[in-house]
């Protein structure tokens, strides 16, 4: 059995006291093609797995990892992040290996940086031709799992003057594989403070949202 089922079954979430090291949660980062900075705003990760620790009984790990879809080490982490400001290609093998990672359990988290929206749709389609992104409404429960975010998805950084929204894809189970953030940014707001110069009540908000998603996929 795929190691991420087992982190899924264990639930490190919510009481994980007695956990080694080797089952800290982490995040994922996607390494993609298509000339997309998949790359940028280093920090971000490993300052969300800081206010992990700091905020919940979640064990984290310090640091994210790397991974390219093409690589069966996806099934190793129940989170996968992917972001980036332009283009995503993938293969007919990354399609295929990501549609069975979600399928068996696993969960994928894209913020739109600004320019990937047209590029991950079109990619997205591609793993479930069946199953159209949703809208989630503020009353769903990834707002209110753990913060209270009464407005649903907050907005971080201005793109189009749009109004933030949050997209996500289930399976035939109702279980949330997939969720996508447009014209929010959360995770810009989770960057170290001098690289956006977010006041402190912006980046306070974007990580309260990080952790309700790590929260939501980990105990759902």
């Amino acid at each position: 059995m795929k190691k991420v089922i087992l982190i899924f079954i264990i639930i490190y979430a919510i009481s994980a006291t007695n956990l080694s090291s080797e089952t800290k949660f982490t995040i994922a980062r996607v390494q993609y093609d298509g000339g997309g900075d998949w790359y940028n705003d280093t920090s971000v990760i490993p300052n969300l797995l800081r206010e992990i620790n700091n905020r919940t009984n979640i064990k984290a790990a310090e640091d994210q990892v790397i991974v390219s879809l093409k690589d069966n080490r996806i099934f190793d982490y129940p989170f996968l992040y992917l972001t980036g400001h332009g283009n995503i290609v993938l293969s007919d093998e990354e399609i295929k290996n990501l549609r069975e990672y979600l399928k068996k359990g696993g969960f994928l988290y894209i913020d739109d940086d600004y320019g990937l929206d047209k590029y991950f749709r079109r990619e997205i389609a591609k793993v479930f031709p069946n199953k159209p992104l949703q809208e989630l409404p503020s009353s769903h429960p990834i707002f209110n799992c753990f913060y209270h975010f009464e407005n649903g998805l907050p907005k971080i950084h201005e793109h189009d003057n749009k109004r933030p929204q949050a997209f996500a894809l289930f399976d035939n189970f109702g279980r949330m594989i997939v969720l996508y953030t447009y014209e929010s940014n959360i995770s810009d707001g989770w960057a170290s403070p001098e690289v956006h110069r977010d006041p402190p009540e912006i980046r306070k908000m974007a990580f309260r949202m990080g952790i309700n998603m790590v929260y939501y996929v980990l105990t759902h």
